[in-house]
């Protein structure tokens, strides 16, 4: 298994032989506005690409957790994806989008898992901000809440639970638990709307997951990318460093890969 960090959420996985490109943000640097935030209202993404995005999307898969957030599927992404790459989408509704959008070659993720040479992928529960003040933000917006995260898993190789946008919360214990993964990626800028309501992992739901998950290696990310997040790489490493994690916990440079042997048969 190797994972790639590229920016914000957006990595490549390669996982028992096949590449995945999981949530495409591939717009430039500074091209969108900011999120509203009382803490930077820097235009997004605040850092460019660490690599072409030819070589980007030159993968056999893209799996994107939520379609329509702009940090996770954008319209640069739209228009450098293939029309007929195999896309993995959390639910039918967004499949049905993906294909308006000119895609061909759409799945949903489920629980019980969709197969993909030799891989499954399981659909997990996510919850992108907790309680009314959330649901409240999200309406306002005019944008949907609902979003996912996705298990990995293949004969011989370690498990990867990739958790996707969400809050600490039973939802990511329960898959924890389910799938005892060996390697788990958190998305973990804290990122908050303009009132202070939190929609991302901070360090302390990192804890968590570290003491939930003993057996596994966790990789984070979706830092210093989006103005909306109050946690950045620094911030983090300190954390880990005090907790006496930092032989668990990979914190990632955009562009940095991370290797993890096979899971012995």
């Amino acid at each position: 298994m190797i994972f790639q960090q590229i920016r914000n959420a957006t990595s490549i996985i390669t996982f028992a032989g096949k590449k995945f490109l999981l949530d495409p943000f591939l717009a430039d640097r500074g091209a969108l506005p900011p999120v509203p935030s009382p803490h930077n209202e820097s235009p997004n993404p605040l850092v460019p690409l660490p690599l072409p995005i030819e070589a980007i999307v030159a993968v056999d898969a893209v799996v994107v957790t939520h379609m329509h957030h702009f940090d996770h599927f954008d319209e640069a992404a739209r228009k450098a994806v293939a029309r007929d790459m195999p896309v993995f989408v959390q639910n039918e509704k967004e499949a049905s989008d993906m294909r308006a959008l000119g895609f061909t070659a759409v799945a949903a993720l489920t629980e019980t898992g969709v197969g993909f040479g030799g891989i499954t992928l399981h659909r997990t529960d996510a919850l992108h901000g907790q309680g009314e003040a959330a649901a409240r933000n999200y309406r306002e917006r005019g944008i949907p809440a609902e979003t996912c995260g996705v298990v990995f898993a293949a004969p011989g190789e370690k498990t990867l639970y990739a958790a996707g946008d969400t809050v600490w919360y039973a939802g990511v214990r329960a898959a924890l638990d389910r799938y005892r993964p060996d390697v788990v990626v958190l998305n973990a800028a804290d990122d908050r709307f303009h009132d202070e309501t939190p929609i991302l992992m901070g360090a302390d739901g990192l804890y968590e997951v570290a003491m939930a998950a003993p057996q596994a290696t966790i990789i984070a990310g979706h830092l210093d990318a989006v103005n909306h997040a109050r946690l950045g790489r620094a911030g983090l490493r300190e954390f880990v460093k005090a907790r006496g994690l930092s032989e668990r916990v990979r914190i990632p440079e955009d562009g940095e890969v991370c290797t993890f042997d096979e899971r012995p048969l």
